[in-house]
């Protein structure tokens, strides 16, 4: 069974299935977040862990190497997967209410190649402890606590 993380889904509701992979970035006490910033559906900014869908036919250690150039700008290696959990919420960039299962990776960040391509995201160093604070997703938080490289 996958732990759940957030909100219960909603009896009758319709929720269809994402896949995606996000990684715990370290270096030393710091870790690797994606600032995504305010827009027409999220109302304030939102610290991540940099990651997100899998496409159809996509690996998922593709995508995550993908989405973290995404999001950040930066390159990974070692890839390892740290375990999975589910959460249950409205995306309202694509107009449905998704069972998102997060497999969750710790990887090493290489090198930063450029700045994130992703319109409104920013690539922000901080400290573990702040991140575990800042990050809203229940999920990634006890994932951050358990990562180690």
């Amino acid at each position: 069974m996958i732990r759940r993380f957030g909100t219960p889904p909603e009896a009758g509701r319709v929720y269809k299935p994402r896949p995606g992979a996000y990684v715990v970035l370290l270096r030393g006490n710091d870790i690797l977040v994606t600032r995504q910033d305010a827009s027409e559906t999220l109302r304030e900014p939102e610290y991540q862990l940099p990651g997100g869908g899998i496409d159809p036919g996509e690996s998922p250690i593709a995508a995550l190497h993908r989405e973290v150039f995404e999001e950040t700008g930066w390159s990974i290696s070692a890839p390892r997967r740290l375990g999975a959990f589910r959460r249950f919420c409205y995306m309202p960039d694509y107009d449905k209410y998704a069972e998102k299962l997060c497999t969750i990776y710790v990887a090493k960040p290489v090198r930063r190649l450029g700045p994130p391509s992703e319109p409104g995201h920013t690539a922000v160093w901080m400290p573990r402890a702040v991140a575990t604070e800042l990050l809203l997703n229940w999920g990634d938080r006890h994932f951050i606590a358990q990562a180690r490289i």
